[in-house]
C-alpha cells in the first residue's frame, strides 16, 4: 500500500465545528473572483475559464476542499464553472461547496422591476428557487454549507428557519450558514431553531480584518456560545495591506473586491502602519516568511474553528497564504505584536 503524504498545510483538514462534523481545508477558496462577467471583471480584474480551472486545480492539488461561493457573484457564472470544473475533474464527493442565497442573482438577465422581485431576500420562495438554481449551476444533488448572504428584516426567523431545516431533511443541503447579520439575530435564529428541533446555523461568515475589528467584540463570543465556525472575508484588507517594497504582489488575495474605488497599492495611514506591523513579525520567523501569511496566522489564531476566505486571481498568491497555514500553529507573539493596538 503506498504511503500518503501531505501535499501542504491545507492537507490537513479541521473539523469544521462542534456542531459540523464535516472534516475541510483550512483555508476557502473565495469564488467572488472566478469568472469575467460584464460589471466583474472592472472589480475583480479578467479571469477566463482557463484561468479559473487553473486556479481550482492549484488549490485542490495542494490539498484544499473547502470552495466558497455566491449565487450572485461573477452574474452566476462563479457557480457555472465551478460546477464544470467539478465536473470535468470528477472530484465532487472530495469537495466542501459553499453558496449563499439572498441577493438579486437574476436582474442582470431578465432586468429590474417586478419580474426579478422574487430572486432576492430570504422569502420560502426565494429560497426554494435560488437552491434549485444553485444545485443545477454547480452540478449536484446537494450543497454542503448554504448561507444566508444578508438579513432581508422583512422575513420571519420561523420561515427562514422552517425552510431551510426542510431542504435539510430532503438532503438537499447539508449545514446552515449566515452571513454579515448582526449577532443578536443569529442568536434569535439559533434559539429558535434548538427550541423548536430544527437544524440551526453552524457557520458565520462576515468582515473581519486587522482594520475591521468589530467582529470580535459581538461575533465571536456569539459563534462560541452556539458552537459555529467562523468564516472571515478581507481578512488580507482587499490587497491593502503590503510592504512598500513590493505593493503589486499582494493586490488581489482578498475575495472581496477593495471597499474603496482606489488601487490598492495606495494605502492609508493605518494601513501602512499595519503593513509594517505585519512585516516586522514576518521578518522575526524567517526571510521566507510574508505579512499575508502572519495576518493569517493572526485570524486562525485568535479563536477556534476559523476558516478564512481567501480569493485571488493567481495560484502564486495562494504559496503565501498556505505559510499562513503552519505559522498559526508554531506562533504565539503574533498576540503580542503592536498588530493588537490598531482599531
Amino acid at each position: 500500500m503506498t504511503e500518503m503524504k501531505a501535499l501542504t498545510e491545507l492537507d490537513h483538514l479541521r473539523i469544521l465545528s462542534p456542531t459540523a462534523g464535516v472534516r475541510v481545508s483550512s483555508l476557502q477558496l473565495g469564488g467572488m473572483s472566478l469568472g469575467n462577467a460584464d460589471g466583474w471583471a472592472d472589480r475583480m480584474g479578467p479571469m477566463d475559464k482557463d484561468s479559473v480551472f487553473k486556479l481550482l486545480d492549484y488549490y485542490y492539488e495542494a490539498g484544499g476542499n473547502f470552495i466558497d461561493t455566491a449565487n450572485t457573484y461573477q452574474s452566476e457564472q462563479s457557480e457555472q464553472w465551478i460546477g464544470e470544473w467539478c465536473e470535468a475533474r470528477q472530484n465532487r464527493d472530495s469537495l466542501v461547496l459553499a453558496t449563499k442565497f439572498s441577493m438579486d442573482y437574476r436582474s442582470y438577465a431578465i432586468g429590474m422591476g417586478p419580474h426579478a422581485a422574487n430572486f432576492t431576500g430570504n422569502s420560502r420562495r426565494c429560497i426554494h428557487v435560488a437552491v434549485r438554481d444553485s444545485l443545477k449551476k454547480l452540478r449536484t444533488d446537494f450543497i454542503d454549507i448554504y448561507y444566508v448572504n444578508y438579513w432581508d428584516y422583512t422575513t420571519s426567523i420561523r420561515e427562514i428557519m422552517d425552510t431551510l431545516h426542510i431542504l435539510v431533511e430532503q438532503g438537499k443541503i447539508l449545514y446552515l450558514g449566515v452571513s454579515d447579520t448582526p449577532a443578536w439575530i443569529v442568536a434569535a435564529a439559533n434559539t429558535y431553531a434548538i427550541e423548536n428541533g430544527k437544524t440551526p446555523f453552524s457557520i458565520y461568515q462576515g468582515r473581519w480584518s486587522l482594520l475591521h475589528r468589530d467582529f470580535e467584540r459581538d461575533i465571536i463570543p456569539m459563534a462560541r456560545h452556539f458552537g459555529m465556525a467562523l468564516a472571515p472575508w478581507a481578512v488580507l484588507g482587499g490587497g491593502t495591506f503590503h510592504s512598500q517594497a513590493r505593493p503589486s504582489s499582494h493586490q488581489g488575495p482578498s475575495s472581496t473586491p477593495p471597499i474603496r474605488s482606489r488601487s490598492a497599492s495606495i494605502q492609508t495611514e493605518d494601513e501602512i502602519k499595519i503593513s509594517e506591523a505585519l512585516d516586522k513579525v514576518a521578518s522575526e520567523h524567517g526571510e521566507n516568511v510574508t505579512g499575508t501569511a502572519v495576518a493569517l496566522a493572526y485570524f486562525m489564531s485568535k479563536a477556534a474553528n476559523v476558516f478564512p476566505v481567501v480569493g485571488g486571481r493567481l495560484a502564486g498568491h495562494w504559496s503565501d497564504n498556505i505559510k499562513g497555514i503552519h505559522l498559526a500553529v508554531i506562533s504565539v507573539m503574533i498576540f503580542t505584536t503592536s498588530i493588537g493596538t490598531f482599531p
